[in-house]
């Protein structure tokens, strides 16, 4: 019997099928922070860039976005939570 409210429980079965869901669209097969990985790297290219201005975080918030389009175009897929195509118009949006 769990101690807590049950509405806690539910919540954190909800949380944990949702990053269940959007882990396969942003992860590799092996490593569940290549996402991340990926865009840093990218970051480092650029070591005299001030990512902390509102220029540089759509800059980094528009690679998320890329990354998980060409991850998932990779894997042949359209995605679990957002496809491709609502990836790609967030970029826009950005």
């Amino acid at each position: 019997m769990n101690a807590g409210h049950p509405d806690f429980y539910k919540m954190t079965e909800e949380e944990n099928r949702l990053y269940s869901e959007k882990n396969k669209d942003y992860c590799s097969n092996t490593d569940p922070l290549a996402n991340f990985k990926r865009v840093s790297a990218i970051m480092a290219l650029y070591p005299s860039m001030n990512w902390a201005t509102p220029e540089g975080i759509a800059i980094v918030y528009s690679w998320k976005q890329m990354d998980a389009c060409v991850s998932l175009l990779e894997k042949g897929t359209e995605g679990e939570v957002e496809t491709v195509d609502t990836r790609a118009r967030d970029v826009h949006v950005y």
